[in-house]
């Protein structure tokens, strides 16, 4: 009965927060430190979504094979290669260390 409690109260609140974010006036979201921010919001928590995929296991700190891929691709993406190729290059590598360290 309480995960049925839960799932209730979760939809309540994203709906909640959706009547929030569409109540807001435009005024408000016209300002540009609004805009600014509003722009940078996804990408920050992107960035935090791939930290914790790398380099987060459990409740520990790992350095292994995920990092070496998010390396390959960063390195990748500053030689301006294309998209598919970022990605591959990430998994390539990330294979062959997990390959190499058994």
């Amino acid at each position: 009965m309480m995960v049925w409690a839960a799932i209730a109260v979760t939809a309540f609140g994203c709906y909640a927060m959706k009547l929030l974010g569409l109540s807001v006036p435009a005024a408000v979201l016209e300002r540009p430190l609004v805009r600014r921010v509003a722009a940078l919001v996804p990408i920050a928590a992107l960035a935090a979504l791939i930290a914790l995929q790398t380099f987060a296991d459990g409740h520990t700190l790992a350095l292994d094979a995920r990092a070496a891929g998010l390396a390959a691709a960063v390195v990748a993406l500053l030689l301006r290669a294309p998209f598919l190729v970022v990605v591959a290059a990430a998994v390539v590598v990330t294979a062959a260390v997990r390959a190499l360290t058994g």
